[in-house]
This record gives structure tokens, sequence and C-alpha cells, in this order.
């Protein structure tokens, strides 16, 4: 897959494409639609490239950025997901106030047109662009007709639930991250280095790989998940219990964590690995415990759970 970070990027003999446009944060199952859809429609014009284009930063992050939501997805996430799907090129466009300004037919001629030369244009059915929001499908259908592609807006449903970006952050605030993964049609995932931490998991018997979460980036709400950690450097992945917060039972935590325990290793070195860490379901909330014994326990009974849960 080509990877194109600059509209100046796209290179100039670039044949007919089929474009989706949107911020894809997430890929979820209602971005999926869209790519499906947007494949299919090359076949069926007897177009070769697919293209997606996002957007790095969010754009409600210029525009709003105290609105500004926590992302599913890093760019390279992002991309690496878009590229699962089977897309052929992803253009990721800088957004700024600049590009933020284009009105609805300057987007159309500058990125959708010019570069990209699409023969269709493949979108959720609620996408909005240009300046203020200007922009939607009927607009983009009007356009084609006279500049020589079609347009679509696919619905971003899967039976009586709309899959959205924002559906997904919902469950995540509430720990719901089987409903998260239903929407995601993956586990709920973030990626970071293990970081050497306060090493009192290690001392208590449960050493764990900690990962620090940026508010910017969303995570499961605190508490403790059965999930699995797996090592981006040679690709495995083993069962785990999972702590996500600040650890209320010891003082001076200040920064979420997320704190993975792989299930009955005490051996592994894991300080500066990159890995992913993929979360299967909620085990409890965050608790704060009145003494050492007490916090031992109940995560001897995580590691059960996470055990029986995980099959592991």
């Amino acid at each position: 897959m080509q990877i194109w970070r600059h509209l100046n990027e796209v290179p100039q003999d670039l044949g007919p494409t089929v474009v989706s446009v949107g911020n894809f944060d997430g890929v979820h199952r209602g971005h999926q639609h869209v790519l499906r859809r947007a494949r299919q429609t090359a076949e069926e014009i007897g177009v070769e490239t697919t293209v997606v284009v996002t957007f790095d930063p969010h754009p409600i992050a210029v525009l709003r950025p105290e609105h500004a939501p926590p992302t599913l997805t890093n760019i390279e996430s992002r991309v690496a997901l878009l590229a699962e799907q089977g897309v052929d090129a992803v253009l990721v466009l800088p957004f700024d106030r600049e590009i933020a300004a284009w009105g609805p037919d300057v987007f159309i001629d500058n990125v959708i047109v010019g570069p990209l030369k699409a023969k269709a244009v493949v979108v959720g059915a609620n996408f909005r662009f240009g300046s203020r929001a200007a922009g939607d499908v009927a607009l983009l259908k009007e356009a084609g007709e006279h500049l020589g592609f079609t347009a679509e807006g696919v619905p971003l449903d899967g039976g009586p639930q709309v899959w959205s970006s924002t559906y997904v952050r919902n469950c995540l605030s509430t720990g719901d991250v089987a409903g998260a993964a239903e929407a995601l049609g993956r586990p709920f995932t973030v990626r970071g280095t293990v970081i050497k931490g306060d090493q009192r998991g290690r001392e208590l018997g449960f050493p764990t790989a900690n990962v620090p979460m940026p508010a910017t980036e969303a995570a499961p709400s605190d508490g403790v998940y059965a999930g699995r950690l797996t090592r981006r450097d040679t690709g495995e992945t083993y069962p785990a219990a999972i702590s996500v917060g600040t650890n209320p039972t010891f003082a001076g935590v200040r920064e979420r964590r997320v704190e993975s325990y792989v299930l009955d290793r005490t051996d592994l070195e894991l300080y500066g690995v990159e890995v992913d860490v993929a979360f299967v379901e909620r085990l409890r909330g965050m608790v704060a415990f009145e003494g050492i014994e007490a916090l031992i326990e109940t995560m001897h009974g995580d590691v059960v759970k996470a055990r029986e849960i995980l099959g592991a």
C-alpha cells in the first residue's frame, strides 16, 4: 500500500481512482462497510486503485481543540488498519486552518478531482466536508455530474446500531470493551512502549508491563480487564490481566497507565519494547484497598477470572 503525507506526494501519473474521505478514527465496522463498497465500486467500473483520504491531526483538534475527542488510533495504527482493509493508497492530509477554510468546491478541485483523479467517491452517509461543513453527499453527487465522477453515501450501520467513533469512545468510557470490540470488529487495542514503573507489581509477585496513556488517546475506563499483550518486535502474544488507571492503593501515582501482567510469567523483560495491549472483557472497577493483603488476594482472583475468560 502506498502512503502519501502531502498532496504533492501523489504521483502525477496516477490513474483513475475510487476515493473515500473521512477521519476513519478506529477503522470501525461502519468504516469497513464504506471501504468494502469502495472496493466493489472499483471492480464494477474497472478502476484499479482505491484511495483513502484521512486527516492528521483530527480537524476538531485544530478548529476547537478544547473539544477534541481522544483518538482511538494514532495515524500509524490507522494507516495499518486501512491497509488490512485492502486499500491501495492512503493520503494523510495535514489538516490546518488553510485547509479548514477551503469551501467544498475547492476541496473537490484540490483533492478529489485534481491529484486523485476520482471516477467515484464513496463516503459515509453522514459525511460532511469543506468550510463550516457546508458540503455533503448531495453536493458531491451534484459536483460529480459536472466533473465526471459518481458519489455514494454508505450507511454506517450494522442492523439497529449505527457504528461510529463516538459510539466506541462511549463504550470505552463505561468499560464496555466487549461493546467496543463489536463495533470495531476486533478487540480495542492500545499501543505503546513499555517503561520502567515503580516495580510494586514485581514486589507483589505480579510484574507488569507499564505503558503510559496520553490524555489525547482513548483508553477503557479505570479498572481491571482480561486481555492479551503482543510484542511488536517478535509477534509473540500472551494472555494478560490488565489494570488501567492510577493505582489508587498507592500514593504518588499521578499519570494513567495500562499495566499488563502476563499470566504466570515473571521472566519477561519488556522494558523499551513496543507492545499492543488488546482488551477482551472487564473484570472489575478500580478499588483503593486498605492493605496489601487484600490487594494481593483480589489480584489472585483477577488472574483466575482472566485465565477462565481467555482459556489460558
